[in-house]
């Protein structure tokens, strides 16, 4: 049997970690969202963040093609997705139904969008 600790590791293991860490926002990816993202960790200086969102249905309230990255539709979504007003990275697994969107200026993604447990802790945690 698996102690609750490894049970705990596992699961924060494979599941993205938004973080303000030395002046930054750091998205960072597990190993498997990596590879389905096809992308490594994010960092952006807390100066490009204008806002955070707390987001009730964060599948739907993302759009664009996805470029590079995983999808499917309604369920979940990992990578970057281009529409004609912006590029998003995202990083939203099937049983996140709420989640943040990171607004940014100045960078190579117009805004991030992570599925959640608890987004509002995490806006919280971020300070913005």
């Amino acid at each position: 049997m698996k102690s609750d600790f490894s049970i705990r590791f596992r699961k924060e293991a494979l599941m993205a970690e938004l973080v303000r860490e030395d002046g930054n926002l750091v998205l960072k990816l597990s190993t498997v969202e990596k590879a389905e993202g096809v992308h490594g960790d994010i960092t952006v200086p807390i100066t490009s963040v204008v806002d955070v969102e707390v987001v009730d249905d964060i599948i739907h309230a993302l759009h664009g093609l996805k470029l590079p990255g995983s999808r499917l539709p309604g369920v979940f979504a990992m990578g970057t997705f281009v529409s004609t007003n912006e590029t998003t990275f995202a990083v939203i697994h099937h049983q996140h139904h709420r989640g943040v969107r990171v607004n940014l200026k100045g960078e190579r993604f117009d805004a991030l969008m992570i599925g959640l447990v608890d987004p509002e802790t995490v806006k919280a945690s971020i300070g913005l």
